[in-house]
């Protein structure tokens, strides 16, 4: 008898805790999910400077973007005049690519998402605010910590089985106000590739806002790539046409 109830004991224990780590798991994506809901917003128009930095050169270019809902987004450069025109649209889990010089559009196969747009240490993922992390991903609470005076979640972000997804693992640092703080990204060996750090936390398009978003991979400290933000406007909604191959093709700035 003894063994009996030492046996439903442990049972309901073990689904204590089950339930438990399931509400945790909820809990940081629901985190998760509010911090790119807060950072994205319904719709938005930015102005971006990008810094490229290297250990013998720089070079920046002024970046024209338009975004709507969770996964489309379609942005240009317009300075330097070498570059102006270079446009980039993101739909659901497909981009394409714009080169004024040969007037051409090409669609980016999905092995192209992770790799460096224009040379610098964002991807095409990064620079489009890919949706990927909310789809692809399970999210654990790891810890909380106070820092200046607000809670920070720390955040394990592990891929879902079979996601297509690049990085093997995701850590993140979310302030208690939605405001993502740090983004790190690990390759499949769980070795740290590159961080995403957040600066100068502003007010900025009507909300606290960091304005400038530094890359910087783990085995060059020396380089890195910083997006300042110049302007920012929160919409309700933008026109579907914004977001086509034809806008693509004709920008509107």
């Amino acid at each position: 008898m003894a063994g009996k109830k030492l046996a439903a004991l442990g049972l309901a224990l073990a689904l204590l805790l089950g339930m438990a780590a399931g509400a945790a798991a909820q809990d940081a994506g629901a985190l998760v999910q509010a911090s790119f809901d807060y950072m994205r917003g319904k719709a938005s128009i930015s102005t971006c400077t990008m810094l490229i930095h290297r250990s013998d050169w720089q070079r920046s270019m002024t970046i024209k973007a338009w975004t709507l809902g969770q996964s489309d987004s379609i942005f240009y450069i317009t300075a330097p005049p070498k570059d102006a025109g270079n446009g980039t649209l993101k739909k659901s889990d497909e981009m394409w690519m714009f080169n004024p010089k040969v007037n051409r559009v090409i669609k980016l196969p999905p092995s192209m998402m992770s790799q460096a747009w224009m040379g610098s240490d964002f991807s095409n993922n990064d620079l489009a605010k890919s949706d990927s992390l909310i789809k692809d991903y399970v999210h654990t609470l790891e810890k909380t910590d106070t820092v200046d005076g607000k809670k920070v979640y720390f955040i394990k972000s592990m891929p879902k089985p079979r996601a297509p997804v690049v990085w093997g693992m995701q850590k993140l640092k979310i302030r208690e106000d939605h405001i993502f703080l740090q983004q790190d990204f690990y390759d499949e060996d769980l070795k740290l590739v590159k961080s995403l750090t957040m600066l100068d936390i502003k007010p900025l398009g009507g909300k606290l806002y960091p304005a400038k978003w530094r890359m910087q991979k783990a085995d060059a400290k020396g380089e890195y790539t910083v997006v300042g933000y110049e302007a920012l406007e929160f919409k309700d909604s933008l026109p579907e046409s914004r977001f086509t191959l034809s806008s693509l093709r004709n920008p509107r700035f």
